[in-house]
């Protein structure tokens, strides 16, 4: 009899937990759609474009990291894997760096 009422604290506690992600992966899936239509809603504005391209990019970051930590589970992941993302973040920033330094500069005039 004790048994079945540990069978059950389990089950229990299982659905509780199975509950709780897919509260969790709903809200994600909300916000994503609300992030989608602020992206269309600013492409309506007509705003300058270093202002367009600037929102853009936030509204992108913020998406793609809602679906990198919680659709792709890297939220429990381990310190090595934010290394890793972390890296990859300042060498892809560098390279969107390099033709501004090198506009600048007046290399491509030459």
């Amino acid at each position: 009899m004790t048994s079945d009422h540990a069978v059950e604290a389990v089950a229990d506690h299982h659905a509780a937990d199975i509950d709780r992600h897919v509260r969790i992966y709903i809200t994600v899936f909300v916000a994503l759609m609300v992030l989608t239509i602020v992206t269309v809603a600013v492409s309506r504005f007509h705003l300058p474009v270093p202002i367009a391209v600037s929102v853009a990019l936030l509204v992108a970051i913020i998406k793609g990291s809602l679906v990198a930590c919680y659709f792709m589970h890297l939220i429990s992941e381990k310190r090595l894997i934010y290394a890793v993302l972390t890296l990859t973040v300042i060498f892809f920033a560098v390279l969107l760096a390099l033709p501004v330094l090198s506009y600048h500069d007046g290399f491509w005039m030459r």
